[in-house]
């Protein structure tokens, strides 16, 4: 028989600590949705949760029902971040996203100490709301580069909008009011062309998901 002294026994059991702490810790981060040989873990899921609450200046959703729309999104970002990864887009400039954050403080908080205690609050670190903008950057070049340039609105299509949607509304918000068509020609174009932008950007994700494998482990949303 094998006698082991109190040291032995005690740094046994701190072993046996520490590996149980990491099991815990491998469960907890546990892989949510496969996305081809990417993946999203519970903790991507969650700290995205909090991240849209937190530039929202609301409460957290974690709910099964929120993590799963959440998650929804994340397949698409990993969708995304493959395609500018193996394709040339330009990146963002990274001075940019000092100025972004610097603008949302000064309008969210009333000092540097409060927005440190809300990022506290809300279990975040400013490099994650900083990955967060990076990404909102990179999104909007890559509609901007794939999508935008081939768009087209034509004159008679801003002129029907103006007539057939916009000019009621307006006469029925402002009623013996005069519009012209000039006022609205410009936000008009802006609006049917960001539509077709997010319609492009739709059937290009739907067309992304069908050549790629993805899986939703559904014990994670339990």
């Amino acid at each position: 028989m094998v006698h082991l002294t109190g040291a032995v026994v005690l740094r046994i059991v701190s072993i046996a600590v520490l590996c149980a702490a990491a099991l815990a810790a491998e469960t907890i981060d546990r892989i949510a949705v496969s996305v081809g040989n990417r993946v999203v873990t519970v903790s991507d899921i969650e700290r995205q949760l909090r991240l849209s609450a937190f530039l929202s200046g609301v409460k957290p959703d974690l709910s099964a029902e929120a993590r799963r729309r959440a998650a929804e999104t994340m397949v698409d970002q990993r969708l995304v971040s493959r395609e500018l990864e193996t394709a040339r887009y330009p990146e963002p400039d990274l001075s940019d996203l000092d100025g972004l954050l610097a603008e949302f403080k000064s309008e969210h908080y009333a000092s540097d100490a409060d927005y440190r205690r809300a990022l506290a609050e809300y279990g975040l670190t400013e490099a994650d709301v900083k990955q967060h903008l990076l990404w909102q950057r990179r999104f909007l070049s890559f509609i901007g580069v794939r999508f935008r340039p081939a768009i087209q609105v034509t004159e008679a299509e801003i002129r029907a909008y103006f007539e057939k949607t916009v000019l009621p509304a307006a006469q029925a918000a402002n009623p013996g009011a005069t519009f012209t068509f000039d006022e609205f020609r410009d936000r008009i174009q802006t609006k049917l062309t960001g539509d077709r932008v997010d319609q492009q950007t739709e059937l290009w994700l739907g067309e992304a998901r069908k050549r790629t494998e993805v899986v939703f482990h559904e014990e994670a949303f339990q």
